[in-house]
């Protein structure tokens, strides 16, 4: 508290979620579950201390820079000296002023063995590595820059023809969530389950109970589909850096990682060198102080001043080996030693001590030459020391895309009713059309020629009287044969075309847009085949013949937006299927 001016909530929220990613706390008492998304108990209730990990990486006070508290009473690190990429292990996840970020968790050992790998030069690559296990494909990761992507899966198997389970969860989501996702799915009956039980406790299982008749394995991609037992994740490795946010991939950060390190490691060794040093230095003044009993000149000293100067001058004949010149605070620290160490003084231990203080200064410049070796024994250390257990969670897997409308559940029925212009699924009472899923949509031609595709709904107004209402499919070759007249007293106009790609909602004009127009004849064939015709014209008209025969087949097969070939002037009474054989033909229609 006396280092942070927020309250003890936010300090207890941020200790949580660090020892929940198991890493630089140990944990005592009731932390949470990351699985089930249970929160962890009132912070009086927890315990925690900092894990050996965080004492090896994260604090050495001779290599932090301190600065004073929010109110100037203490002092406190500016940053943490970190020996480790701890921010691609951990992860984190945050916003700020126009800017957000979203790193990724790492897998402990592969970070290590990248480090190794980026100090001898060598290539890698990274891949997250998730504490919920399941599986993910990396194929548009992009390295954790903006604009990549990663699909994560739950692991589902199945345990009977019945019954499926999922053991892993997709990074982001808890048991709760995802059975939630699954009832939703279930209500809107994009799939079928009889129940589900969740019986999770230090690992996930998610019990899925299918009803009798059910296929397991493409309720098992529908879940993919409509549930969260897939997810896509967005990283977005923003970081600030010499004072600047830069978007940066996750090899980029390892290398920064990697560097900084280096350079602690270096810092710690060259402290060590300076501390090894002026021990040999004390050492061995120490030694020349007492074997040459340089403490009996200052027997008859009457001020301290001249004690110090009296012990400066008997120094000064044996001063050749040493390695800096004596200062005053060398002799202030002469006259503190105690009258037992002088009488107890043993040479030859004294020699053996600095003869070991050599061999560590020895050790620690070989260290320095060689500071890229060092390094890498050093990540080396931390594997065998707290590697055990970090083994990879997630796996790393090539996701097939799944179509939703080819697993979604077609267990509803599609109703009209011609005369008001609804359609629907609810509409029990009127004419059955076709069966239908909740993501499938519904094609409409109306008797002006135009054609609508819109989503299945409950009920929906869909224009009145149409010509055609069906299921639409979007993998549709169907051949529409369509004859209209263009205006109230224009030409008959003959058309065949394919639908092709449409917009949801969107009303397209089939015929040349003129106000009155209306469809004579609708037909649709599986195929280019079609339909010899029949035309009779209205007893008005002064054609020399008023019935007569068309074969539609003899029109080529354009896109939906040709207004179709130009027939007769004369009023058209009706146009059935011809009867008779080939049609005679006919120069003034078509």
């Amino acid at each position: 508290m006396k280092y942070h001016p927020h309250g003890d909530a936010s300090i207890g929220d941020a200790l949580v979620q660090l020892g929940q990613k198991d890493l630089l706390v140990d944990t005592q008492g009731n932390w949470g579950n990351l699985l089930t998304g249970d929160s962890a108990a009132a912070p009086r209730y927890i315990e925690a201390r900092l894990s050996k990990f965080a004492h090896d990486v994260a604090f050495n006070p001779k290599t932090t820079e301190w600065q004073a508290s929010y109110d100037g009473r203490n002092r406190e690190p500016v940053t943490l000296p970190m020996k480790f990429p701890l921010l691609l292990a951990q992860g984190v996840e945050g916003i700020a002023v126009g800017l957000a970020c979203k790193i990724l968790p790492h897998n402990f050992i592969e970070l290590i063995e990248a480090s190794v790998a980026c100090l001898r030069g060598e290539e890698f690559d990274l891949l997250p590595d998730f504490p919920t296990g399941g599986s993910a494909d990396f194929s548009n990761y992009n390295g954790g820059l903006r604009g990549g992507k990663i699909k994560v899966r739950a692991d589902i198997e199945k345990r009977t023809k019945l019954t499926l389970a999922i053991t892993a969860l997709p990074f982001g989501t808890t048991t709760g969530g995802l059975i939630e996702s699954i009832l939703a799915a279930n209500d809107k009956g994009k799939i079928k389950i009889q129940k589900v039980e969740d019986n999770t406790s230090d690992s996930v299982e998610i019990v899925v109970h299918l009803p009798s008749g059910s296929d397991p394995d493409q309720t098992i991609e529908a879940l993919y589909a409509f549930t969260d037992c897939e997810l896509s994740i967005s990283p977005n490795a923003c970081v600030i850096h010499n004072g600047k946010p830069r978007f940066l991939s996750a090899n980029d950060l390892l290398r920064h990682a990697t560097g900084q390190t280096k350079t602690l490691l270096k810092r710690e060794l060259e402290i060590a060198l300076g501390e090894l040093e002026e021990k040999w230095h004390f050492f061995s003044l120490e030694k020349i102080f007492i074997e040459n009993r340089i403490y009996r000149r200052i027997e008859e000293c009457t001020t301290f001043e001249a004690v110090i100067e009296e012990i400066r001058i008997g120094l000064e004949p044996f001063l050749e080996g040493l390695k800096r010149a004596v200062t005053t605070e060398d002799i202030l620290a002469l006259t503190e030693i105690k009258i037992k160490r002088i009488s107890k003084y043993d040479s030859f231990k004294a020699d053996k001590s600095i003869k070991e203080l050599e061999k560590d200064i020895k050790e620690v410049r070989k260290n320095l030459r060689q500071l890229t070796d060092y390094a890498v024994a050093y990540y080396e250390r931390l594997k065998e020391l707290y590697g055990k257990g970090r083994e990879r969670k997630t796996r790393a897997a090539v996701f097939g895309r799944i179509v939703a409308s080819e697993v979604v559940l077609v267990n509803e029925t599609l109703y009209v009713n011609r005369a008001d212009g609804f359609a629907g699924y609810t509409m029990k009472k009127d004419e059955v059309v076709d069966k239908c899923s909740m993501l499938d949509d519904v094609i409409v031609f109306l008797p002006d020629g135009t054609m609508t595709v819109s989503r299945v709904a409950e009920k929906a107004f869909v224009g009145k009287n149409p010509v055609h209402i069906a299921v639409f499919r979007k993998d549709d070759t169907s051949v529409y044969n369509l004859i209209y007249r263009d205006g109230k007293n224009g030409a008959a106009m003959a058309k065949r075309f394919r639908i092709g790609g449409v917009t949801r909602d969107k009303a397209y004009d089939l015929t040349k847009g003129t106000p009155g127009s209306q469809v004579l004849y609708f037909k649709i064939s599986p195929d280019e085949s079609a339909d010899n015709l029949t035309v009779t014209l209205r007893s008005t008209a002064r054609a020399r013949k008023k019935v007569f025969d068309f074969n539609m087949a003899g029109l080529a097969v354009k896109s939906r937006g040709a207004q179709g070939n130009r027939g007769t002037q004369h009023p058209v009474l009706k146009i059935t299927k011809s009867k008779s054989g080939a049609p005679e033909p006919e120069p003034e229609l078509f």
